[in-house]
């Protein structure tokens, strides 16, 4: 029997009543985002030249909270900021319903109104989260939750005994629906993206304990850390660089 091709290590405890598992090869591996460094963006076909990185379709905002926040942030984003900030003006804000009722940002020009281009004086990216940055705050107190979560997903479970289980693992095509398929590239599928020089579990602390909490989170550093130099299973992403 061949071995499976997206082969995971995990870990599972319980804390309060709640079971928390996590991918443990995921949160040991490299990953960094390399927007605007060698990402290919999710389009059909390679297009780093755009620099629009995971934004080219907009972000869904997932509740009233999620919307007012994004809203009160945009507010304090200035025209030297924001390269679209005009436009937002001129439709009565960045974020409106689609025909599905859903709450999205809008998109100009094949791309989130929130993402500032190459060309912007200011610079390309999220202008959401280089305000952040460039405030000292955290980009996560900024962007729509879908945005700050990637490159990790949250899943929460609730048996018919109503016990809860939440489960924080990378990011795959299929979470995108069946859109994801279409990519020409996703980033924790790609070697190019396991660069850094600091392990996941690390460089995303603090979106990992804005996910599932402070202990929680301790316990899985407590274990990564019991393991000492022991190997963990290398992410699958890293066996095509090879």
């Amino acid at each position: 029997m061949s071995e499976p091709a997206d082969r995971h290590e995990w870990v599972s405890f319980e804390i309060d009543g709640t079971t928390y598992q996590f991918d443990v090869t995921f949160m040991t591996s490299n990953w960094r985002c390399i927007f605007g460094d060698g990402c290919l963006g999710v389009l059909t076909e390679p297009a780093p030249e755009l620099v629009h990185g995971c934004c080219s379709y907009g972000a869904h905002l997932v509740d009233k909270s999620d919307r007012k926040r994004v809203l009160r942030q945009a507010d304090r984003l200035t025209r030297a900021d924001w390269e679209y900030k005009r436009k937002a003006e001129k439709r009565g804000g960045p974020i409106h319903k689609n025909d599905h009722g859903e709450w999205v940002t809008h998109t100009v020009d094949g791309a989130c109104i929130f993402l500032n281009r190459p060309e912007f004086d200011g610079g390309p990216g999220c202008a959401l989260h280089r305000k952040a940055l460039e405030l000292g705050e955290r980009p996560i107190d900024w962007k729509p939750l879908v945005c700050w979560q990637l490159p990790l997903r949250f899943d929460e479970h609730i048996d018919d005994n109503s016990a809860r289980t939440v489960i924080v693992r990378e990011w795959k095509r299929r979470d995108w629906g069946e859109g994801g398929e279409e990519f020409h590239w996703w980033c924790t599928e790609s070697s190019e993206a396991f660069v850094d020089c600091r392990p996941v579990f690390e460089t995303l602390r603090d979106e990992i304990v804005e996910l599932v909490g402070e202990a929680p989170y301790e316990a899985l550093v407590d274990y990564i850390k019991r393991r000492g130099s022991e190997t963990f299973l290398p992410h699958p992403a890293l066996k095509k660089r090879s």
